[in-house]
């Protein structure tokens, strides 16, 4: 541990950040785990808004320094391609 007071302040926030951002992309995860599922399913209205909301997280995660730009472009990416992959079988 740190013996400045400024030092420990500083691991005590990056812990907490730590811990946000896990909380994040764990949401991300989930929220790609649901597209996935309601993929396989015929509501198509349901997947629209899950794949809406699914972007929307990793767009935020962005904005908010969680991911890359080019991580959440190819996380984007892949799910749009998942999707239709198994929306056409």
């Amino acid at each position: 541990m740190a013996n400045i007071k400024s030092a420990k302040k500083r691991v005590l926030i990056a812990e907490k950040n730590r811990l946000r951002n896990v909380s994040f992309k764990t949401s991300i995860k989930t929220a790609v785990k649901k597209v996935l599922e309601l993929a396989k399913s015929d509501d198509k209205d349901a997947l629209n808004k899950a794949l809406s909301k699914a972007y929307q997280l990793c767009d935020k995660a962005v904005s908010k320094g969680i991911l890359h730009k080019n991580t959440a472009a190819r996380k984007k990416s892949r799910l749009t391609l998942a999707v239709n992959k198994l929306a056409n079988k």
